[in-house]
C-alpha cells in the first residue's frame, strides 16, 4: 500500500515515528511523510523516507489559511496515489480527516492528547468538537494513547466506541533507552530535569515556582529545562521569560537536543507537571533509563507512573504540591531512589515497549491492504 504519515512537524515524525515508517517499508509498503518543511525534512529523506511539505500550523486559527492547508494535503494524497493516511497531533488528525474524506482516502488518526482546545475551553473548543464529530465517525480506526481521552471522545459523540482502541502511547525503544546508574552527588543537591516544548500548559510555570520553593530549603538543588523555546503556540513561554528565570538563578535552560539520553543520565529525577497529555514520550524515555518521575495526576501523565513506587504524582496546576513532592523525593535515601528507577524500567518493559505499537500498526495496515486486494479481485471478477 501507499501510506502517508502526517503530523504538524517533521521533527515529530523523525523523532517519534521513524521506526514505524521503516517497519512499514520493511513490510513492502510505500511510505511518504507529510509535514511542514523544517530541518528534519532532510533527515527523513536521508533515512530513506519520502517527504512532502504541507504547511500545518499547530497554533493557526485563520480559516482561510487552514482551508488552504487542507487543499494542499488533499493534492499530495491525490498526486502520490495514497491509499491510507496515518495521522498524529490535533491539527494533523483534523487536516488528514478532512483531506482524506474529500478525496476518498481512508484515514486512521492517533489522538496523542486533546490539545489546547480541550485544556482551555473557548469557542475554538466548540469548533474542534464539531470537526471531530464530522470526521472521526468515518475513520477506519481511532487510536488513543490513554483511556481518559478515549472516553471523552466516546461520551461526547466524537467517535464510536467500536472504532476506538488504546495504544500504550507512542511506546519507547527499550534497546535505545537503557538503564543508567544514578549520578553520585550529595542527596540534598539533586538535578531535576523537565523535558518538553516550553509551554505554560506543560506546567513550566509551576516547575519554576516549585524550584523557588525547594531552593529555599535546599539551595544546591538544580532545575534544568530541555526543549524548544519560541514554539508556534499561544501557550508558548517567551524566551525573555526563560532568560529572566535564568538570571534569577532558578533554572538552567539547556536548549533543544536530538539526543535526550545524556541529559536523562545526568538527572536524578525527571519532572513534567503538564495539565494533560496523550502519554508523554519524554517520561517513557526517562523511566526506561531508570529515572524516578514526578508528574501530575492528569490524563496521560498518570499512566506513566506507579505512584509511590516508580515516582510521585502531584496535583495539576499546583506549584505548592509539586514543590512538596520534590522535597519528598529529596528526602529519599539513595537506595529508595534506585528502587523507584528500577520500578519505572520494569513498567516500561511490561506495558510501554515501542514494539507493541509497531506490531499493532503493522497488523492494521496488513489487514487493510488484504481487504482492499480482496475487494479489487471481487470487482474484477464481476
Amino acid at each position: 500500500m501507499r501510506v502517508a504519515v502526517v503530523s504538524n512537524t517533521a521533527w515529530y515524525l523523525f523523532n517519534f515515528r521513524l521506526n514505524l515508517m521503516r517497519a512499514l517499508q520493511a513490510d513492502g509498503h510505500e511510505v511518504v511523510a507529510v509535514a511542514p518543511a523544517d530541518a528534519y525534512a532532510e533527515r527523513l529523506r536521508a533515512a530513506g523516507i519520502g517527504f512532502e511539505p504541507v504547511p500545518i500550523s499547530g497554533g493557526g486559527t485563520n480559516p482561510l489559511v487552514e482551508l488552504q492547508s487542507v487543499r494542499r494535503l488533499r493534492g499530495v494524497l491525490r498526486r502520490r496515489g495514497v491509499e491510507l493516511v496515518l495521522s498524529y497531533t490535533p491539527k494533523g488528525n483534523l487536516y488528514s480527516a478532512l483531506a482524506g474524506l474529500s478525496c476518498g482516502v481512508p484515514f486512521v488518526p492517533n489522538v496523542s492528547g486533546l490539545g489546547r482546545a480541550f485544556i482551555r475551553r473557548s469557542p475554538v473548543t466548540l469548533v474542534a468538537q464539531a470537526l471531530y464529530r464530522l470526521t472521526f465517525g468515518r475513520a477506519l480506526r481511532v487510536f488513543f494513547q490513554n483511556n481518559d481521552d478515549l472516553n471523552v471522545f466516546v461520551h461526547a459523540g466524537l467517535a464510536r466506541a467500536e472504532q476506538c482502541e488504546r495504544l500504550p502511547g507512542s511506546g519507547v525503544d527499550l534497546r535505545r533507552f537503557t538503564p543508567a546508574p544514578l549520578p553520585q552527588r550529595p542527596a540534598d543537591a539533586p538535578v531535576f530535569l523537565l523535558v518538553a516544548r516550553l509551554m505554560w500548559d506543560k506546567g513550566v510555570g509551576e516547575y519554576v515556582e516549585a524550584a523557588r520553593r525547594v531552593r529555599q530549603r535546599h539551595p544546591q538543588a538544580r532545575f534544568r529545562l530541555l526543549g524548544f523555546v519560541d514554539v508556534a503556540n499561544p501557550s508558548a513561554v517567551p524566551r525573555a521569560q526563560v532568560e529572566r528565570w535564568e538570571a534569577e538563578g532558578l533554572v538552567e535552560y539547556l536548549g533543544p537536543t536530538d539526543d535526550v539520553r545524556p541529559f536523562l543520565a545526568e538527572a536524578d529525577c525527571v519532572v513534567l507537571p503538564s495539565y494533560r497529555e496523550g502519554v508523554p514520550r519524554t517520561l517513557l524515555e526517562a523511566a526506561a533509563m531508570a529515572r524516578p518521575i514526578v508528574t501530575t495526576d492528569a490524563p496521560g501523565c498518570r499512566d506513566t507512573v506507579i505512584d509511590g513506587q516508580s515516582g510521585l504524582l502531584c496535583r495539576p496546576a499546583d506549584a505548592a504540591d509539586l514543590g512538596d513532592k520534590l522535597l519528598r523525593f529529596i528526602d529519599l535515601a539513595p537506595q529508595a531512589r534506585q528502587a523507584m528507577g528500577h520500578a519505572g524500567r520494569a513498567l516500561m518493559e511490561r506495558s510501554f515497549s515501542e514494539q507493541l505499537v509497531l506490531d499493532r500498526y503493522r497488523q492494521l495496515v496488513s489487514d487493510i491492504s488484504a481487504h482492499r486486494k480482496t475487494a479489487q479481485t471481487a470487482a474484477c471478477s464481476r
